[in-house]
């Protein structure tokens, strides 16, 4: 994966971009990184897995009928989202 300091993502936006389409670019600050930024369709992409691997949880769900009802799904999803916090 190629980087790009912060200052230099700044100042060369256009050059990031154009390698951005190719192959998601880190972008670090101070040696660490900050954020990547990637092409629409590779972000697609990954919306498109995390869909399907999200509905094949429900349907495991489902086929093992132990649904737990909508309270507890949306307690146990804040809680994975406090973990990742």
């Amino acid at each position: 994966m190629k980087s790009f300091a912060a200052t230099d993502a700044k100042n060369k936006f256009a050059a990031l971009l154009d390698d951005a389409r190719r192959e998601p670019v880190a972008i670090e600050r101070h040696g660490k990184t900050i954020a990547v930024i990637l092409s629409s369709e590779e972000y697609a992409r990954l919306e498109k897995l995390e869909d399907e691997w999200w509905a094949s949880q429900a349907d495991a769900i489902v086929a093992k009928n132990d649904w737990v009802g909508s309270d507890a799904s949306q307690q146990a999803l804040r809680d994975m989202l406090d973990a990742k916090a």
